[in-house]
């Protein structure tokens, strides 16, 4: 894999995982909760999670391109702002849209 397909791979990846926990109702898309809605925290923490495994699947992507480079805080400060970003649309969509009711 090339270092540019690497990236906007990660990127992609970020960018589906960010908005996953506000478009459906199971606990990490998988698991039924049993209430109707899931509660604000409980996506939070699904966020954190999956912010945790696209580091880990980024930090891989350049290990297999070649050297690691060491990250300060200022790199993990951006990424988990960037990853809000990125859940903004799905945000928007569970909160902000008006559903109907079925």
């Amino acid at each position: 894999m090339s270092a540019s397909a690497g990236g906007w791979f990660v990127i992609l990846l970020a960018l589906a995982c960010a908005n996953l926990p506000f478009v459906n109702q199971r606990l990490f898309a998988v698991i039924p909760l049993g209430k109707p809605r899931k509660p604000f925290w409980v996506r939070l923490a699904e966020l954190i999670v999956y912010y945790l495994l696209v580091g880990a699947v980024g930090f891989a992507v350049e290990a297999g391109l070649g050297n690691r480079f060491a990250q300060g805080w200022q790199f993990y400060a951006i990424t988990a702002c960037l990853m809000l970003v990125f859940a903004f649309p799905g945000y928007t969509w569970q909160y902000l849209v008006k559903h109907r009711a079925s």
